[in-house]
């Protein structure tokens, strides 16, 4: 007995000390600039043999004993630190050592002099990596996780003359990212950027109980109006589209391909491990008659999995756990292999799709925007489609995946958790994955005689010129089966004026005659085309106005109202004019419905969640005043 309990200390010595008595601490080593610093040496300070190396984002895991109160952190020219252990993920910042930082460079794991090195060292991009004798070193530093978002800049829609410019053209938008990601910003406790606010995407988030389409046209129009909640003596033009519903068992064979990134910046449970449980519900709502490729891209591109039928679900499930992060990001190679890959395996009147997920952060390869645009407007032609599915947050790229989507005939949204997860792709299988209309554009006219002044409440990044209306080359938005379109015009009545009129020089030409006889308000027109077809149909309706109040407008309407007005607050409009949170959360309280999934509950959450963190901005400004 005496014997066997030797042995056991024995073991646990030589193991480590990994017992029941040990905890797991993580975190991230950053240098001074907030850039992750790769390869750090994270050490026990009582039993330095137990140490771990940061990988490419600057995150550790260390496995230690209950007992140990600090970690020792090392990194070539950095200062050595110690950092007390918290129960809390760690965040250390390395100060520079500038002495030995400018005697060393980093050669995988080993450093040399720099007298010693004989060849020559080069800069590649901003992840400074080191080529010495013909071998390539590991990067010391990558862009830090939490301030490299970007977002394309939002000029707001002003108010337009009606007898100077009575069309308002845009392209139909059935994206939802921004909503998504705004909540994952509000729930970690800060308001977003405002660029990061697409007002129509907030209010196209949720479904509308719009009629559905009737005839052969895939896409029914309806309109209504009531005064603006945030401007009384104003009115809001609500019209929305309705894209024919579809069930599961009846929609088309679908050839898809995942075209995931598997780049060192998609490490992190928000980002790969989200997205591969992600890609995995979508996998249980394959059928047999479906198929599934699967291509990732990281420092180079590669098919994973061949075009595989969905009914062999255990065999794509097992593909996407093996996938690991590492390497840099050569986009432009996935995307053009994930295409190559859709179109060998191309369905005739099948649901040809790649769905590419990522944080979007395209470093290596076809880089620019416009370049990327190029390749994918290429493939388009050939009839198929893309949907974006964004993850992960600090170096979310969503400039870059909301061009991406519109040039590829898809739509953009952004997984911010398992539950967005759920709800794009199971709760809106059909609308995220199936187009029943593509190229949708609307033209909206206003009647002089009733309209002193409008202006379109978003869709700033979806407008067009007014002959692009009837241009079938011209692309537009697309819609899904069973997806709803909602856009919202906010409109000063014929004779009213306020600060938003501005007075124009009378037309010496242009007399429109007869606008006068008219009481239409406005009139909507709807092109679209098949799926698969080159030339769009026109669909049109008017709109009469009697003057009806925003408390008798139908509860659809209301919460419409109380999402835009929502938008319009955190985006610090200059069109907010009377909005407050108390009106949109009493406004969208009353309107809640009939809420299966909640998206309405969370909604009046999410308000009342960026009305605190707003007072507190304003407390701390006005202390620092």
């Amino acid at each position: 007995m005496k014997n066997l309990l030797s042995l056991l200390i024995v073991t646990l010595i030589l193991s480590g000390f990994k017992t029941d008595d040990s905890k797991v601490v993580s975190g991230y080593v950053f240098d001074s600039q907030q850039l992750a610093i790769s390869g750090a040496v994270v050490a026990a300070k009582t039993n330095q043999k137990i140490k771990v190396v940061t990988d490419l984002n600057g995150h550790f895991k260390i496995s230690v004993s209950q007992k140990e109160k600090m970690l020792i952190v090392s990194a070539i020219g950095f200062h050595t630190q110690e950092v007390k252990i918290r129960n809390m993920e760690l965040k250390v910042v390395l100060k520079p050592d500038t002495e030995k930082l400018n005697e060393t460079v980093v050669i995988g794991y080993a450093t040399q002099k720099r007298s010693e090195m004989v060849g020559s060292v080069a800069t590649m991009g901003n992840s400074k990596m080191m080529a010495v004798r013909g071998y390539t070193a590991s990067p010391m530093y990558i862009q830090q996780d939490f301030n490299t978002e970007n977002y394309n800049a939002i000029s707001e829609n002003g108010f337009k003359n009606p007898n100077t410019d009575p069309l308002s053209t845009f392209s139909a938008d059935v994206d939802a990212a921004s909503y998504s990601n705004t909540r994952r910003f509000i729930q970690r406790g800060q308001l977003p950027p405002k660029d990061a606010v697409r007002v129509e995407e907030l209010i196209n988030y949720f479904s509308y109980n719009y009629p559905e389409p009737k005839g052969a046209d895939p896409v029914s129009i309806t309109t209504d109006v009531a005064d603006a909640p945030w401007n009384k003596n104003h009115r809001l033009v609500r019209i929305g589209l309705k894209a024919k519903s579809i069930k599961t068992e009846s929609l088309p064979a679908s050839n898809l391909v995942f075209l995931i990134d598997v780049s060192g910046s998609m490490q992190g449970p928000d980002r790969l491990e989200l997205l591969k449980t992600s890609m995995k519900l979508l996998t249980d709502q394959l059928r047999p008659n479906d198929k599934v490729a699967i291509v990732v891209y990281a420092g180079a591109a590669g098919l994973v999995l061949p075009s595989t039928n969905g009914n062999d679900k255990q065999k794509i499930k097992d593909a996407l756990t093996n996938l690991s992060a590492g390497g840099s990001t050569a986009g432009g190679a996935g995307i053009k292999l994930a295409y190559e890959t859709a179109k060998s395996n191309f369905i005739k009147g099948g649901n040809n799709r790649v769905i590419l997920a990522t944080d979007g952060d395209f470093n290596v390869g076809a880089s620019s925007d416009s370049e990327m645009q190029r390749m994918i407007e290429g493939y388009r032609s050939d009839g198929v489609f893309l949907s974006v599915l964004g993850f992960g947050s600090g170096n979310l790229k969503d400039s870059k995946m909301e061009t991406i989507a519109d040039k590829g005939n898809g739509n953009y949204a952004y997984i911010d958790g398992i539950n967005e997860a759920k709800k794009v792709l199971i709760n809106e299988f059909g609308g995220t994955l199936f187009t029943v209309a593509k190229d949708v554009k609307l033209q909206v006219e206003f009647n002089p005689a009733k309209v002193e002044a409008y202006r379109l409440v978003g869709y700033e990044n979806r407008l067009l010129n007014n002959e692009d209306f009837k241009d079938d080359k011209k692309d537009a938005g697309e819609m899904g089966a069973g997806h709803t379109v909602t856009a919202l015009y906010e409109i000063i009545p014929k004779g009213y004026k306020d600060e938003f009129v501005k007075k124009a020089d009378e037309m010496k030409y242009q007399k429109p005659a007869g606008v006068k006889s008219s009481n239409e308000l406005l009139t909507v027109k709807m092109r679209y085309k098949q799926p698969d077809g080159n030339q769009s149909k026109e669909l049109s309706v008017s709109l009469l106005d009697n003057n009806p109040k925003i408390e008798d407008a139908n509860i659809d309407f209301r919460f419409v109202a109380a999402v835009a007005e929502f938008g319009l607050l955190i985006r610090d409009s200059e069109f907010k004019q009377n909005a407050t949170f108390e009106q949109v959360i009493a406004m969208a309280k009353k309107a809640r419905g009939q809420d299966d999934n909640g998206y309405r509950a969370e909604f009046v959450q999410l308000v009342e969640n960026a009305k605190l963190l707003s007072k507190s901005i304003k407390t701390s400004k006005n202390e620092d005043e």
